[in-house]
């Protein structure tokens, strides 16, 4: 069964006939996490890097920020028995495909927010594919733990 991740939202399944899906990812990004031993996986799919945008947003809807849907998604998953030192990490996104300018930057803001948190947390990224001009799709498969990444060119494991 495939679980939809929208813009701006996270999920987590221990069921192991579940598949995390998330489409779109152009400068936001996908987050993928698996425990090998509980089965247990989950996958965020935020938008902008820092919730002091719009606490107000935040509060309401922690899968958009960084600095919120992370915490979210990481405690979900413990609910479920994963453990944080067994967890796989990938990530893909934070491209820049409207911004040809570079203006905005939000993919690389987004990208360095993650690095950030998961520096200070002590969280390796075990796979990613970020940056350039494409859109992703990111999908999880919970029994197996396998993260593909789709783009315009195909579709390979993460």
């Amino acid at each position: 069964m495939d679980l939809v991740v929208d813009i701006a939202d996270l999920a987590v399944s221990n069921d192991t006939d579940t598949t995390l899906i998330t489409y779109s990812l152009g400068s936001c990004i996908g987050v993928a996490i698996w425990d090998p031993d509980a089965k247990v996986g989950g996958m965020a799919h935020f938008m902008l890097p820092e919730s002091k945008l719009s606490p107000e947003k935040a509060k309401h809807n922690p899968g958009m920020f960084c600095d919120t849907a992370i915490p979210k998604l990481f405690r979900s998953a413990y609910e479920l028995g994963a453990v944080k030192k067994r967890l796989v990490v990938k990530i893909a996104g934070g491209g820049q495909l409207l911004d040809d300018s570079g203006t905005f930057n939000i993919g690389k803001r987004n990208y360095l927010a993650l690095r950030k948190i998961f520096w200070k947390n002590g969280v390796m990224i075990d796979g990613e594919d970020v940056g350039g001009a494409a859109s992703r799709t990111v999908r999880l498969y919970v029994k197996t733990g396998l993260t593909t990444v789709k783009t315009r060119t195909g579709e390979v494991p993460l």
